[in-house]
């Protein structure tokens, strides 16, 4: 058990680390909220090494942290919003045969963006924002793309570690 405190403990530190790697990498991509999404390289290694509940822990601490450190409360609640969707459609997909951890990671990216683009609607009590929903879309199958062959590589360097 000390040893899983100590992994996450690690996991987590990292997910901050890539957090604030991405608020020094002027990525502007014309649409508010767009970014690598270079943390959940942890939230996918540690989905496909643990187990979905880690994943869900490590995902909430890292942005709640984060928001904290770096953003604001409604970074957080768009964080959080985009995060959990997310993190539900790659738990349910790493769980299938069906896709590699590249198409996870798309559908987590996609997802991600669209649990924001709702959040956003409730906010702003309008569906009109729903016009970046292409673009987002787009940028959600880049972002997971990349982020996906990543964890993929990560993954099979690190197949022989296990996370107890």
């Amino acid at each position: 058990m000390k040893h899983r405190a100590a992994y996450f403990g690690v996991f987590t530190a990292l997910a901050l680390i890539f957090s604030y790697v991405e608020t020094l990498i002027p990525v502007n991509f014309g649409i508010p909220g767009v970014k690598l999404g270079l943390a959940n390289l942890m939230i996918v290694i540690v989905l496909y090494k643990t187990n979905w509940r880690e994943a869900l822990l490590l995902s909430v601490v890292r942005i709640v942290l984060s928001g904290f450190i770096f953003g604001s409360l409604f970074a957080i609640l768009y964080s959080l919003a985009g995060g959990l969707l997310s993190l539900a459609v790659m738990a349910f997909l790493s769980r299938r045969d069906w896709f590699s951890v590249i198409g996870v990671s798309i559908a987590g990216g996609v997802s991600h963006n669209i649990g924001q683009l709702v959040v956003a609607m409730i906010a702003v009590q309008t569906y009109r924002v729903g016009y970046y929903l292409p673009v987002l879309l787009i940028a959600g199958l880049l972002t997971g793309a990349l982020i996906g062959v990543i964890s993929g590589q990560v993954l099979i360097r690190i197949r022989h570690i296990r996370f107890e």
